[in-house]
């Protein structure tokens, strides 16, 4: 494919943590002309580097890449705020003759940058009250609120995810409408080819479990540490993502090593069956073999029909990626 092929398509790198998204990512930038636009909430932090597995800069062979480092790690990663700036992003690669290559696992930021959707608007004041109560009654009486108020969201959310079940009771409270009705529409906003990696489950397991001791014996208590004193503890989100919890709770004393190790590979597997279930539900998606030698051509091939059918203006949202 010539480099200009796929000009005004954007092309999608999703599925679970640990399938190998952002090599994949560097490859098709280099046979698509691309630039690489990072949709991993926690890569966005400066620093967080061993514990999200962002690729050092020599592994992104001057493929330019965004939405990486871009906040310090007392900032708050909000989705609105990704949405501006990576879809600022997008249309910049775009306006420069290159291909978007939206690459990364977080659910929800891959929809609020590729799919129609409105975020809701916040009040701090609305948010610190619900939070308090959280504190105070804890996060079961909360979602029971929700389960009353809005069933759908209640049914999706994590039981212990306080932060998730006050931001829906938030939404509740200053839109009168359920939460779930401001969730994404399968509906892109530019022609988009989605790949999704997979691989066995067993497989995945042995590669999170090898990847998560390698991430500690590389320096992520230590990493950690230095994050301490630039305010991770302060930081609303930063703190509490997989790897660097149990790497405070190694620094704090409440948590041997291997314990941290084990806890971090646990809560990865269950994030991985999270994000199995998220993309797995977008029918727009194609799905591929992450451990499949000739992935690249694979992709390339996709993307080469998508923009033929673009071209001679046959674009169907629903029947490519």
């Amino acid at each position: 494919m010539a480099p200009t092929a796929a000009a005004g398509l954007v092309v999608a790198v999703v599925g679970p943590t640990a399938t190998g998204k952002s090599d994949l990512g560097v490859a098709l930038a280099h046979r698509l002309d691309g630039e690489v636009v990072g949709a991993d909430a926690s890569q966005l932090y400066r620093g967080m580097d061993i514990g999200t597995a962002k690729l050092p800069p020599a592994g992104r062979e001057g493929v330019p890449h965004h939405q990486l480092d871009v906040l310090e790690v007392t900032d708050e990663a909000t989705v609105a705020g990704y949405q501006h700036h990576a879809r600022a992003d997008v249309a910049g690669i775009l306006e420069r003759g290159h291909v978007p290559l939206v690459v990364g696992g977080s659910g929800l930021y891959v929809r609020a940058l590729l799919d129609r959707l409105d975020i809701p608007p916040t009040d701090p004041e609305v948010r610190r009250r619900l939070e308090e109560r959280a504190a105070s009654q804890g996060t079961a009486a909360l979602l029971e609120e929700l389960r009353r108020v809005d069933p759908e969201a209640a049914t999706a959310v994590e039981p212990n995810n306080t932060r998730r079940i006050v931001r829906a009771l938030e939404v509740v409270e200053l839109t009168g409408r359920p939460f779930s009705a401001t969730l994404p529409t399968r509906e892109s906003v530019r022609p988009t080819v989605t790949v999704g990696l997979r691989l066995d489950r067993e497989a995945l397991d042995r590669r999170i479990d090898r990847r998560t001791r390698a991430m500690f014996d590389s320096g992520l208590v230590e990493e950690t540490r230095a994050l301490v004193d630039l305010g991770l503890r302060e930081g609303r989100t930063a703190s509490r993502a997989v790897g660097y919890a149990q790497a405070l709770a190694v620094i704090d004393g409440a948590m041997t090593l291997d314990d941290a190790v084990a806890d971090t590979a646990l809560r990865t597997r269950r994030l991985v069956r999270r994000q199995e279930s998220w993309f797995g539900a977008d029918p727009r998606t194609t799905w591929l073999d992450a451990a499949d030698l000739d992935l690249v051509d694979r992709v390339v091939e996709l993307v080469d029909e998508a923009a033929s059918a673009l071209r001679r203006g046959g674009w169907d949202d629903g029947g490519h990626g």
